[in-house]
């Protein structure tokens, strides 16, 4: 594994900047204002827009001690759009750099999610089209085959969906303005919720949350506010995935700006998912794809000198208790010796003692 060039870094950290920056302005208007409204006893930036005849219409935009929300929140008038330019950035990008993009569909799901609010509102793209940005985010050519995908999946924080005041509108009319082919699935334990989505070529779109820690809740669809009529599927070790995402930028189009989790927090879970996956071809196939890419982040995460996160986030999963434990381990039997032999080094030990849960 190799680093691209220090010239095609600093061209992809430019166009996540500036992705976020048009899609900063696309959110809120030159004619609206920003206020501070505190909840629940901290302070939060919200946008006002106003609507002839009626209230102004309010917008969650983030934490006001997120600096780089704030930041945006002063320059406002100073952002400009420059789509040509982006997608002449993109497409150096791909073509010279030999950065990878998610598929054509992917991106405009994911473009059209954005637009409407979704990362806006604190969710966070998951799977293998989260998987497509590691490569310019860490600076480093990863293989195309470890990318491949047949479905966009996200995750929100129940929490943060029931608490910034505000929604997408309806998830299946964004979808169906890319292809009037999708239609709801309704969730096998509640069927008057629906957390996924499903094409006519079987292309599915689905909606996650952490498992909110009580059996109630388990193997049902929780109602996410924020969602635009979306609920989402509770996950056991979801919250640890997606906990302090880190903003980039989607090689699609003219660049896509999303929220993905840490690299090396994805790649930590990849472990645990591989371990769950049913044992059937589709299931082999599933975790095969899940051990490579936790292998070529970790290699990823190595290259780049960020060994220290790796072992820290691991330590975190492996802390949490026998269940963490046995995934991880079950993962880790799955995945190649280049791999096993990377997170060794990251951990100061010895693969055979890694091999033995011995950390």
């Amino acid at each position: 594994m190799r680093q691209i060039d220090i010239a095609y870094r600093t061209m992809f950290a430019e166009l996540a900047q500036r992705s976020l920056d048009a899609q900063f302005k696309a959110d809120f208007p030159l004619e609206g204002r920003f206020v501070t409204v505190p909840v629940k006893g901290k302070d939060y930036w919200y946008f006002d827009l106003p609507t002839p005849g009626s209230k102004d219409k309010r917008s969650y935009v983030g934490p006001h001690s997120d600096p780089e929300v704030t930041a945006r929140v002063n320059a406002h008038k100073e952002i400009k759009d420059d789509i040509r330019e982006r997608r002449r950035l993109v497409g150096t990008l791909k073509r010279s750099a030999g950065l990878e993009g998610p598929d054509a569909f992917a991106g405009d799901i994911t473009k059209a999610l954005a637009e409407a609010g979704l990362f806006r509102l604190r969710a966070v793209l998951i799977g293998s089209v989260a998987f497509s940005c590691y490569a310019g985010l860490l600076g480093v050519r990863i293989p195309s085959t470890a990318m491949q995908t047949g479905d966009a999946d996200f995750a929100q924080d129940f929490a943060i969906s029931a608490e910034v005041g505000d929604s997408l509108p309806p998830v299946l009319d964004i979808l169906q303005a890319i292809d009037p082919g999708f239609r709801a699935v309704p969730h096998q334990a509640d069927k008057a919720k629906v957390a996924a989505f499903v094409n006519g070529k079987g292309y599915r779109v689905e909606f996650l949350t952490g498992n909110r820690g009580s059996d109630e809740h388990s193997g049902k669809p929780s109602p996410m506010p924020a969602l635009g009529g979306a609920s989402a599927e509770n996950l056991r070790f979801l919250d640890y995935l997606i906990y302090e995402p880190v903003r980039t930028v989607l090689l699609h189009r003219e660049g896509v700006s999303v929220n993905v989790p840490a690299p090396e927090r994805y790649a930590v879970h990849k472990l645990i998912v591989a371990s769950r996956r049913l044992t059937d071809a589709l299931g082999r196939a599933k975790r095969d794809k899940d051990v490579l890419q936790a292998s070529l982040l970790f290699e990823a995460l190595a290259e780049t000198r960020q060994s220290d996160l790796l072992a820290d986030a691991y330590r975190e999963a492996w802390n949490r208790g026998k269940s963490w434990q046995d995934g991880i381990m079950a993962g880790l039997a799955a995945m190649p010796d280049k791999g096993k032999e990377t997170l060794a080094a990251a951990m100061g030990t010895t693969m055979e003692e890694v091999g033995k849960g011995l950390i």
